[in-house]
């Protein structure tokens, strides 16, 4: 599909009345991840009136005040059961939730593993950055084992969940991590996703180099980058590495893409209209 020029993209889907630069860290990767929604939503030909970007608490859930699309920035953990509601009253519209790995798996973990069950038809795409970096670098439920943060300053001791294979387990029909090191790959799935008629989840992995980097003296953004696009491998690379290998990697790819699962609001709707005509289940 045909797409615009870099610079009338963001003209088209940024708010200027709001300032910038914005509110991230020089060198944060949410912003990446920002470019590569917009770019994704043009690349799709989608109009913007039609499109619904919904955000919890934390760093990530500032983006939806950057774009001109219908936002809504709600409260820690609950993104997408606003979501899940907007989506019930306006099937039709492309809604994407935007989380951070702390807003979707701690307090927001058991709306995220349903809404996957459910198979409701939202895009969630959680900016993994390892720490909850908003509040002062805390660990979150994605701190590797053994970093330091500030919760944690002897080590963390906790294992960390993996949130693709997470979404892959409960369900959910499309499924694909990237990091903001690989851009045109993460882009690329962010548009199969919200293709995707049912429940589907981008993982982007990105860093926080003010907090857990600084914190375990893994460099700036730079180094923190770079770190990125060396432990990362694709699903097809993996494949041909042992368990202990692929435990230090992160895993780029699509681990789901299934067709063959019915989208919750059609089911919804076809119950109502049952229910209107007074036929029988």
């Amino acid at each position: 599909m045909k797409t615009q020029p870099e610079s009338k993209v963001h003209e088209r889907y940024l708010r200027h009345s709001k300032k910038f630069p914005n509110v991230w860290c020089a060198g944060c990767g949410i912003g990446i991840v920002l470019g590569a929604i917009i770019r994704a939503i043009d690349s799709l030909s989608l109009d913007k009136n039609d499109v619904a970007m919904i955000s919890g608490i934390g760093c990530t859930g500032r983006m939806p005040v950057y774009v001109d699309f219908n936002t809504m920035h709600t409260t820690h953990g609950r993104a997408i059961a606003f979501a899940t509601g907007l989506k019930l009253a306006r099937p039709t519209m492309k809604v994407i939730v935007v989380m951070g790995d702390g807003d979707a798996l701690a307090i927001g973990g058991n709306h995220f593993i349903h809404a996957a069950r459910r198979n409701i038809g939202l895009t969630a795409i959680v900016v993994n950055n390892l720490t909850y970096g908003m509040t002062g670098g805390q660990y979150s439920p994605t701190t590797p084992l053994g970093a330091r943060a500030s919760t944690a300053p002897y080590g963390h001791i906790e294992p960390s969940f993996r949130i693709a294979e997470l979404a892959v387990t409960a369900g959910a029909p499309f499924v694909a991590r990237s990091t903001v090191y690989h851009v045109a790959e993460l882009q690329k799935y962010i548009a199969q996703a919200i293709s995707t008629q049912g429940f589907s989840v981008v993982e982007a992995t990105s860093y926080c180099h003010t907090t857990l980097g600084r914190i375990n003296r893994w460099g700036r953004a730079p180094d923190m980058m770079r770190r990125l696009k060396e432990n990362s491998v694709t699903v097809q690379q993996a494949e041909k590495m042992s368990e202990e290998e692929k435990k230090a990697k992160i895993i780029r790819g699509i681990l789901s893409d299934r067709k063959d699962i019915p989208e919750y609001t059609e089911l919804y709707r076809e119950q109502i209209i049952r229910q209107a005509k007074g036929e029988k289940a």
